[in-house]
């Protein structure tokens, strides 16, 4: 009879040992779940961040904008066809 409570009781601590697994290892996939969909989220603010970026640099770069800042700070003008002298090969 004490062989039999005895394996019981074996078992007992085994099942339990099972379920205290079970249970924290669950634990650790709801964290590192929550960890990934934060990571996701800032990807996604990422991008769009670098999209604006882009728009805004292709705003920045476009040729009547660069043409203006050169006319009027560099004081830069196109020449006179009058002046221009082509040169062939």
């Amino acid at each position: 009879m004490n062989w039999q409570l005895a394996g019981v009781g074996v078992l007992f601590v085994a099942v339990m040992a099972s379920a205290l697994a079970v249970i924290h290892s669950k634990h650790q996939s709801r964290l590192l779940f929550m960890e990934l969909q934060r990571e996701v989220n800032l990807r996604d603010e990422l991008n769009i961040e670098w999209g604006k970026l882009q728009l805004e640099q292709s705003t920045w770069a476009t040729h009547g904008r660069i043409e203006d800042a050169a006319s009027q700070r560099l004081d830069m003008r196109l020449p006179d066809s009058r002046t221009t002298v082509i040169l062939l090969e």
